[in-house]
């Protein structure tokens, strides 16, 4: 326990944080936790201003990787460091604009548009196969496949190869849901082979783009590279980044919306009554069950926080979900309302680092929800199977399984 008595990571508060969060935001809005040796901000507020905090670096992969994995040496997850420490993801300034400008040509909003299509025919295709059946669990038959296949198609990856893709992207990211310890460890070493065999699988592929490029992500990454923007060691590690990223999180998202608007049967009700209230409905879903409750940073000089000292060094925990239900930023924030009007959620971040791949997130949503409720308008929860909710870490919020019957 802290020594406020706070325990963000106990089982109870990782099952039912929103009450954690009222409490820190009403008496400790910027909370060290004695357990994870780690600040906690909760206000939106300085949520948002600490993501614009020069002070605050995303540089943290030593920090991130030491203190995840205490007391296990670095070798045996270098290509994991490898590959983190050139994404842009952990840069900051304009290292960070340097590498997100060769990402960004392929995710404006223009480039998605060019892709409604492909994620309505491949949303449809799945609904079609499960359509018949009258029951399903919607993560591993529907939230999973969903995002997978899309970025495969985004990435022109062959339907032979997808799979091996898929689990690799998966043991990947799943080093950052785990706690600190001996799973931790465990989880690294199969992280740090995956991301070798991403990365050997990536350089040759690169190889085949150049000479037969395409629409696809990666030939929109080759060709900046090629304009001198970065090296070839940057160009996998991104590569490996944009096919990750939204994997776990919009899976755990189009799950936490679907679980919202079935158990608030009036918003779903106003939702299949007019259908253009899809791109709100989204926006809430975002505020309402964020799939990435926390993101940190690390303090790169001691400064003050509403009195607080943050010293340099020290791990500092962004939260994102808690943010989105400040009364202060929110009317009734814990209400579950599909219209709300100026809805300034920070599910994808904020600032310069607010996540490059937002548009293709929603277009994966707001066509989800769109044809999930037009082809099974009788979609509800399975009351003979109880949903398995993943709520274990500060970084994913989720579902194990949600079964759902029509």
């Amino acid at each position: 326990m802290t020594k406020s008595g706070i325990n963000l990571v106990s089982p109870e508060n990782l099952l039912h944080p929103n009450p954690v969060y009222r409490q820190l935001q009403e008496s400790d809005p910027v909370h060290w936790s004695e357990l994870m040796q780690s600040w906690f901000i909760t206000r939106y507020d300085d949520v948002t201003a600490c993501f614009r905090d020069a002070r605050l670096s995303a540089d943290r992969t030593q920090l991130f990787y030491s203190h995840q994995l205490r007391g296990m040496g670095m070798e045996k997850v270098k290509d994991q460091l490898y590959v983190a420490e050139r994404q842009m993801l952990m840069k900051d300034g304009a290292e960070h604009s340097r590498l997100r400008r060769n990402a960004n040509p392929g995710l404006t909003s223009q480039a998605v548009a060019g892709w409604k299509q492909d994620v309505r025919r491949i949303t449809e295709t799945l609904l079609e196969e499960v359509q018949p059946r009258g029951r399903m669990e919607l993560v591993a038959e529907f939230s999973e496949l969903l995002p997978s296949r899309v970025i495969m198609e985004f990435f022109a990856i062959p339907a032979k190869d997808q799979q091996d893709l898929i689990r690799w992207c998966g043991d990947n990211v799943r080093l950052f849901a785990s706690t600190t310890g001996g799973d931790a460890q465990e989880l690294a070493v199969k992280a740090n082979t995956a991301v070798v065999n991403l990365m050997n699988y990536l350089r040759a592929a690169i190889q085949e783009r150049r000479d037969k490029p395409g629409r696809d992500m990666l030939s929109v990454m080759i060709n900046a590279q090629e304009e001198g923007r970065l090296d070839e060691g940057e160009l996998v590690s991104n590569a490996i980044l944009v096919l990750t990223a939204g994997l776990v999180t919009t899976t755990d998202q189009l799950t936490n919306g679907v679980h919202a608007l079935l158990t608030h049967p009036e918003q779903l009700r106003k939702l299949k009554e007019d259908p253009s209230l899809t791109k709100s409905a989204v926006e809430e879903i975002l505020r309402y069950c964020p799939a990435a409750p926390f993101i940190h940073r690390v303090a790169t000089e001691d400064f003050e926080l509403r009195g607080r000292t943050i010293q340099r060094g020290q791990l500092v925990f962004l939260g994102m979900a808690a943010a989105n239900r400040d009364p202060a930023a929110f009317p009734e924030p814990d209400r579950f309302d599909i219209t709300r009007q100026s809805n300034k959620h920070i599910s994808f971040a904020f600032g310069s680092h607010i996540c490059l791949g937002n548009r293709l997130a929603r277009l994966e949503l707001e066509t989800a929800f769109e044809l999930l409720f037009q082809r099974l308008p009788t979609l509800h929860l399975d009351e003979e199977k109880p949903a398995s909710l993943k709520a274990n870490s500060l970084v994913f919020r989720g579902f194990h399984s949600l079964p759902v019957r029509w």
